[in-house]
């Protein structure tokens, strides 16, 4: 899909304000070119305004609340233990205990992490402990962490819901919404292995529509022959594994239907991950011309990415996960497929991110802070990779993330619409995770983990 031009009028670009407010608080000012405009902009030219959770992170860095956090390898105990400490958790498991889930209420049914061999296996989600530790919220965004988490869009533009009404697009006027920040979901009902949440809230977007939605959200964990099911392959002996999802659902409330006129909502999942030099992100894309399909790989959201980090083949994109520098791609909706994942060479781990993408009437949401010409010209898969902001700063994780998108949501009075996000972490003989990778990702472990060229 091409990159979209800004409209209108040329304004200062919302980098160049957070470079001056970078440096009026005394923070080093860091060169343009190696500094990511933000952590989810639309996928515009590098010049494009900024877009939100970098955006928020980028507030909590020069508010100085992201300051010290934990970025070691944590067993699942360990993580479930300090979680608990500081707020109510539900732990998800199997029969066998070696599959298991921390989900969080008051973080809207966030799944914060889990592991596929019990309390001492590896956590895979990654965890703002400094965050979490300090028992209060900040402002514009609380990034607490977390696999799984329930976002919706748009984030920029006519039909933000992330600005108030003709606000500036400025970060001074950007607010995540409470009902995706800092509202606890209520659960309504809880088993095993299962539990569900619900929030009913009312959000208004930039032009004064006014949405009155119910968010419900299962979260599941999946047994292994579901899991395997899902993902159309027979079951592998000697490969462990954990599979949970997330069963989104939006319900228009309200007594007027959502259109395009007036602003549409979407669904849109985050999972974010312990990052490793030696990880390495798999997006595979549908083979063709740019004329008919659009650009394989929008990756112009902080400038070029460096061909040691970024390489994009006829049939998969491979981007690096090391949480050492600032960058995103993204995915349009003539390009992706519904799965895309990573491979830790170090730790031998497998990451499958499944999602639904069904016939999208109506787009996607589009998130760029401009008026835009294109609203509903978003992506569906996005890729996250996170690093110092600046040479001897502090990273804002570091994490990597994997994240999906539902369609736009034209929705009539009582209607609904919903979105599954499916995580699987697999571990076992390289000779298995391969043939799996080759299967589901079409690219085997070596072209994953030789695809990238060494950095020079």
């Amino acid at each position: 899909m091409d990159t979209r031009r800004l409209c209108g009028e040329k304004k200062p670009s919302i980098m160049n304000q957070i470079l001056t407010t970078e440096s009026s608080v005394g923070l080093p000012a860091p060169r343009q070119g190696n500094l990511h405009r933000n952590l989810h902009p639309d996928r515009s030219a590098p010049s494009a305004a900024l877009r939100g959770l970098g955006v928020g992170l980028t507030a909590l860095t020069l508010l100085g609340s992201m300051a010290s956090i934990k970025t070691s390898a944590a067993s699942f105990a360990d993580d479930l233990a300090f979680l608990q400490k500081h707020t109510e958790v539900i732990t998800l498991s199997d029969k066998t205990g070696h599959a298991q889930v921390a989900v969080v209420p008051a973080y809207q049914g966030r799944i914060m992490t889990s592991t596929a061999t019990g309390a001492d296996g590896l956590s895979y989600g990654w965890i703002n402990r400094e965050l979490v530790a300090a028992g209060k919220f900040v402002p514009h965004i609380n990034v607490f962490g977390g696999e799984d988490r329930f976002w919706l869009g748009p984030e920029g533009g006519q039909f933000s819901i992330f600005f108030g009404k003709n606000a500036k697009f400025d970060l001074e006027h950007w607010f995540t919404p409470a009902p995706i920040d800092t509202e606890p979901f209520k659960v309504v009902k809880q088993a095993k292995d299962s539990a569900q949440f619900r929030h009913n809230f009312q959000l208004t977007n930039f032009s004064g529509t006014i949405f009155d939605v119910q968010a419900d959200r299962a979260v599941r964990l999946l047994t292994p022959s579901k899991a395997w099911k899902q993902l159309a392959l027979k079951p592998t002996p000697g490969v462990k594994m954990i599979a949970v999802e997330s069963v989104n659902k939006i319900t228009n409330k309200g007594k007027k239907a959502w259109t395009t006129d007036t602003g549409l909502l979407s669904i849109w999942i985050l999972g974010m991950f312990n990052p490793s030099p030696a990880t390495t992100i798999v997006v595979p894309i549908k083979p063709g011309s740019e004329a008919e399909l659009g650009k394989a790989v929008n990756a112009d959201y902080f400038g070029r990415v460096p061909a040691e980090r970024l390489v994009v083949k006829d049939k998969a994109a491979f981007f690096s996960g090391d949480g050492q520098y600032r960058s995103k791609i993204g995915v349009g909706p003539k390009r992706a497929l519904p799965i895309m994942g990573s491979y830790d060479a170090a730790n031998n781990v497998l990451t499958l991110a499944q999602f639904t993408m069904p016939t999208a009437k109506h787009g996607y949401v589009n998130s760029m802070w401009e008026i835009q010409k294109e609203p509903f010209g978003g992506d569906v898969a996005n890729s996250y990779n996170d690093g110092p902001p600046s040479p001897g700063a502090k990273p804002l994780g570091p994490f990597y993330e994997l994240e999906s998108s539902s369609p736009a949501a034209a929705l009539a009075p009582g209607k609904s619409l919903e979105h599954v996000h499916r995580t699987i972490h697999l571990i076992g003989p390289k000779a298995e995770l391969d043939a799996i990778a080759k299967a589901k990702l079409g690219v085997g472990l070596d072209e994953i983990t030789t695809a990238l060229p060494k950095a020079k």
